[in-house]
């Protein structure tokens, strides 16, 4: 996305977005409580079991008949099953970091930091089909801010006790 169509986005693109961070915190919450009481695997199987039903319900909510198209939808590229893999994994590390001295805004501090950095990453070297798009300075300065407030969020947010 140009920085011109971001700017001109929908508002309702960035209520979503941001409604999406409180979700994923909600998640690694609850997801991090299976663990406590379970374990990290049991936690990522309630959380992909549970969604599973979820998307199964939501199917058959929202299913209609289409009539069938004659062209033939393209494939998807082989990486892109594996988002299963990352997604378990993904639950099993942040319930096991949220249950550590991190907590929840270390956890999600550093996850974001991990986000912002493969991102500019993957723009970089055009992973996944992505067009590659050389880091600006913005990129970086905005990098830099996102990790350097994951480090104020662990070292100093741990309040008085």
């Amino acid at each position: 996305m140009t920085t011109e169509a971001a700017r001109n986005s929908h508002p309702i693109y960035f209520i979503g977005a941001f409604a999406t961070g409180g979700l994923l915190t909600f998640m690694v919450h609850l997801n991090g409580e299976l663990a406590r009481y379970g374990n990290p695997l049991f936690s990522s199987w309630t959380a992909h079991g549970t969604g599973i039903i979820a998307a199964v319900v939501l199917l058959l909510v929202v299913h209609r008949r289409r009539t069938p198209r004659p062209e033939k939808a393209p494939n998807a590229p082989w990486w892109a099953y594996f988002g299963g893999i990352s997604g378990a994994a993904t639950v099993i590390l942040t319930s096991t970091a949220v249950n550590s001295p991190l907590g929840l805004s270390g956890t999600l501090a550093l996850g974001l930091a991990g986000q912002v950095a493969f991102s500019v990453a993957a723009d970089s070297w055009g992973l996944f089909g992505l067009p590659k798009r050389r880091p600006d300075t913005r990129d970086i300065v905005a990098l830099g801010l996102v990790v350097t407030g994951a480090a104020l969020i662990i070292l100093f947010g741990r309040g008085a006790a």
